[in-house]
């Protein structure tokens, strides 16, 4: 089945309710518990490092599975009559409406008398994949265990035989996002290594055998990459990192590719450290900040008296660079005469200086980088064929930080942690929604853009206080898709914003004037900021000095 959509959840949300007075919040008739997503992930963390790996993955795996299960017991109250589609769809939308995960299917093909199942479904936000990063960084293996018990125990209980979920895709190994498949047991070759997860054990027996595996899952905490400058743990940072590292033992002239900002010069700096030649100098040069009638003048030095201005011999930045590595960044930007020069250098090893005659014996490691095609440069004559042929033999691209969207958490505490050094900050760290707008940004300008975002959150955060979102984006904050708000009957309701029209009928009952909204609000937003002053400004939208000058105006109003 295509273009797979969910059909309305009103009947969902209409079941949950908050009965305040008696301490209950209801899912229908099921009691339901709102709790932290950090006691659930310190949980987590205390079961694998308690009992081991596999004896954790079995007991959330069987939670996950109870609540699936229970959840379709839900389903057939409610969409017994639809149909099979958004009878089914009902555990993603619960699952969804939990605050596990968001759910988007794939594939949906089921046949009840058959008893034949193929789904596949996309999940974004995971808890437990968030939960895994956090407490353990990346992982090898799929984690998200409990959510895995959930749809096999949701589906199976649905129907009526059991369907075995397997992950095949997860956000904690460096995806975007995370990817589940699930089939009828014996559809599985592999059936047996996933039963005993959702089977009863005894876990006092196996403490001593899992103690050898518990050890090496603590020593395994806290790893570090081995360039500082580099982090990353996504798929397709790896996969450019493995090949730096390859090269890294060669020779070889490496072509940097990708958009501006992604951090070409810090895989060139980390091919240099990582090689023979870190002994040796590196020299970085923007071909596109040099004016042309230089550029070579600066490449391949000059001889005293060769042009107007060259009052002495100077070197250029490949002599400079020898016995190290020279980073060329915009080689696109070379205008054709370098260009030809460049390629001699390659072919032999020699530099000649402009106005002399001498050649000159260079052994440099060449590192160039581009953000432009350079084969339809070369199309249209703009870059010389033969020197793209001999650039070219060992390319390597660098994703955009749109596609590695998992190493956000990562590059976004490195950054905080710099940050703060460079400017004597003491900060608490980065607030939930602050890292999802983060998340929610496309990033147009890669690494750059996020370090001046960060660090522009570390300077306009106060002292001792929580990064958030407005600190980091100036205007508008990325979009957020529309949230679920507690309506007055107690049911969930959508809302894009708050509703206005509530907010005024509320001021307009409780004050009397305009000065005396006023200082409701000057008052409130003083009090929310702790009696910080500038603080409040920002909150106001006005200066410090106005502040206080509304402040003399006004006393504090009065309260029933």
């Amino acid at each position: 089945m295509a273009g797979l959509q969910y059909p309305e959840s009103n009947d969902l949300r209409s079941l949950v309710r908050f009965a305040y007075e008696d301490g209950l919040i209801l899912l229908g008739q099921n009691r339901m518990v709102l709790m932290h997503a950090a006691a659930l992930s310190e949980l987590r963390k205390e079961l694998i490092t308690s009992v081991g790996t596999e004896q954790a993955r079995r007991i959330l795996t069987r939670m996950g599975y109870a609540a699936g299960a229970r959840d379709a017991e839900l389903a057939r109250k409610i969409r017994g009559e639809s149909n099979l589609y958004e009878a089914f769809v009902v555990g993603p939308q619960l699952h969804m409406l939990e605050g596990s995960v968001r759910v988007d299917p794939v594939r949906f093909d089921v046949d009840l008398e058959a008893g034949t199942f193929d789904g596949e479904f996309v999940w974004h936000n995971s808890w437990e994949a968030e939960a895994h990063l956090k407490e353990f960084g990346h992982s090898d293996e799929a984690v998200c265990w409990m959510q895995l018990g959930y749809a096999s125990g949701y589906t199976t209980a649905f129907m009526g035989s059991f369907i075995l979920f397997k992950e095949v895709e997860c956000a904690a190994m460096g995806t975007n996002h995370c990817r589940i498949v699930g089939r009828p047991v014996e559809a599985w070759p592999d059936a047996d290594a996933y039963l005993p997860y959702f089977e009863e054990d005894s876990i006092v027996g196996k403490l001593l055998e899992l103690r050898d595996e518990v050890d090496q899952l603590r020593s395994s905490i806290g790893r570090h990459n081995r360039v500082p400058n580099l982090i990353g743990e996504s798929t397709g940072f790896r996969n450019a990192y493995d090949l730096i590292q390859k090269a890294a033992a060669t020779h070889v002239t490496v072509l940097l590719l990708g958009e501006t900002g992604v951090g070409k010069e810090r895989f060139a700096r980390a091919l240099h450290e990582t090689g023979a030649r870190k002994d040796g100098p590196f020299v970085a040069v923007n071909c596109a900040a040099l004016p042309h009638d230089l550029i070579e003048s600066e490449l391949f030095g000059v001889e005293k008296g060769a042009f107007t201005g060259a009052n002495a011999s100077r070197s250029g930045k490949f002599e400079r660079a020898d016995g190290g590595t020279l980073f060329l960044d915009e080689v696109g930007e070379l205008p054709l005469a370098a260009q030809a020069k460049l390629l001699r250098v390659l072919q032999e090893g020699e530099v000649e200086r402009l106005g002399d005659e001498k050649v000159r014996k260079v052994n440099v490691r060449l590192v160039a980088a581009t953000n432009v095609d350079l084969q339809k440069a070369v199309r249209e004559g703009r870059f010389r064929s033969d020197l793209f042929y001999r650039l070219n033999v060992y390319p390597v691209t660098i994703p955009p930080l749109r596609e590695r969207t998992s190493d956000l958490p990562l590059l976004v505490e490195a950054m905080i942690k710099r940050f703060c050094a460079m400017h004597a900050k003491k900060l608490l760290g980065i607030t939930d929604k602050a890292m999802r707008s983060l998340m929610a940004h496309t990033w147009p300008g890669n690494i750059r853009e996020l370090e001046n975002t960060i660090e522009r959150g570390v300077i306009l955060t106060p002292q001792h206080d929580w990064i958030e979102a407005e600190h980091l984006f100036t205007g508008l904050l990325p979009d957020e898709p529309p949230h679920e708000c507690i309506g007055k009957a107690g049911e969930l309701e959508k809302r894009d914003r708050p509703d206005r029209a509530d907010l005024c009928d509320a001021l307009l009952a409780q004050t009397g004037s305009l000065d005396e909204v006023e200082a409701i609000l000057i008052h409130h937003a003083v009090e929310q900021a702790g009696g910080n002053l500038a603080g409040a400004a920002r909150t106001l939208g006005i200066t410090r000095a106005q502040l206080s000058y509304r402040l003399k105006k006004t006393r504090h109003p009065t309260r029933d």
